[in-house]
């Protein structure tokens, strides 16, 4: 296994990790502190036989919680090969790269994608999206675009362009 992790390792080529934007970490701590004191004040003031309510805002809040640290950034890793972008547990794209027709520099705006996280774009297209900032928009020769956020977007369509001339 080893073997396999420093093989792994000897072929990447570009790794980055993009957190989410203040403005999402500012909504969510308020929220979070929200919820916490509407469910304090709700346990001081209301009979104990009312007392699910407070289990009810814990479990909203550890429910608010666990969906921050999932969707809290977004990984990007490229290799010779392909280029894999991870946002949350769940949600993986492994790109390998002569599928690639086109890399641009582009901004992940409210106007498009209205919003932060997964999105289908008013212009088809997928996006992977910490804050309204830069990103990378990828077009294949079949399928939609993949837009995702990074702090470096022509340090990415360069390296993807010099190893789609190498193969």
């Amino acid at each position: 296994m080893s073997e396999e992790n420093n093989q792994r390792n000897a072929e990447i080529v570009y790794e980055e990790w993009v957190p989410v934007g203040r403005v999402v970490k500012v909504a969510m701590l308020s929220v979070f502190i929200l919820i916490i004191s509407i469910g304090i004040i709700t346990t001081a003031f209301i009979p104990r036989e009312f007392m699910f309510i407070s289990i009810i805002f814990g479990a909203v809040s550890l429910l608010i919680l666990l969906l921050y640290w999932n969707f809290r950034g977004i990984r990007i890793l490229m290799t010779n090969n392909q280029l894999e972008v991870k946002y949350g547990i769940f949600n993986h794209k492994e790109i390998p790269l002569q599928e690639i027709s086109n890399c641009e520099e582009t901004k992940a705006s409210f106007k498009r994608y209205g919003g932060i996280g997964i999105r289908l774009g008013f212009d088809g297209s997928w996006a992977y999206n910490t804050d309204f900032g830069e990103a990378v928009k990828l077009s294949f020769k079949t399928g939609r675009p993949f837009v995702f956020s990074t702090r470096n977007p022509q340090k990415i369509c360069n390296l993807v362009k010099e190893l789609l001339k190498e193969k």
